[in-house]
């Protein structure tokens, strides 16, 4: 994950430069969607307001939104995400604000690749509940071991619910599929 550019700093009295922010969502299920001020909205105001605090240093929310809404975070397959990686790859974003790590992915591995494609497109990465720089190696250690908790934390659910499951079947209760 080296070669990652510092996120943006103060500007020592000049002019700042530009900083186009993206701001992704992301919530695993679909469940209160379709409140008026739902989960998806939680996050995107605090990493709005994250970037508005930043507007002396240039930073810009971008009109563009990236919410996933009943997308886990254990692939990479959501639409936004992907439309948000290719933006970013084509060069129309600087920094990508998320609320937390593990709104980006719940794998080591997947989140690996994905901080190599933010290092390829020279984009900044920034978490507003987890104060972390990917921009040197205490960051980077950091980022990996919140991205450990994080899988371990999908593990753990995955096997909460086969468990229940199996507990499930054997008191006959029916558990999804054919009948």
């Amino acid at each position: 994950m080296s070669g990652s550019r510092r996120c943006p700093g103060p500007t020592n009295g000049r002019q700042a430069e530009p900083k186009r922010c993206a701001v992704y969502t992301r919530k695993s299920t679909s469940i209160g969607l379709d409140q008026e001020f739902n989960s998806l909205d939680a996050q995107r105001e605090a990493c709005e307001q994250y970037i508005a605090a930043r507007a002396h240093e240039g930073w810009q929310l971008l009109p563009e939104k990236y919410d996933d809404g009943g997308f886990t975070g254990a692939n990479l397959e959501r639409p936004a995400f992907q439309r948000l990686l290719t933006d970013m790859e084509a060069g129309k974003i600087d920094v990508v604000v998320v609320y937390k790590v593990d709104r980006l992915s719940r794998s080591l591995l997947d989140f690996a690749q994905v901080m190599d494609r933010f290092n390829r497109s020279n984009t900044a990465f920034v978490s507003v509940t987890q104060n972390f720089s990917t921009a040197d190696a205490m960051g980077r250690l950091t980022l990996n071991m919140l991205m450990s908790f994080a899988e371990f934390e999908r593990s753990m659910i995955a096997e909460r619910t086969r468990d229940k499951i199996v507990a499930a079947r054997r008191k006959g209760l029916w558990t999804g599929g054919p009948v």
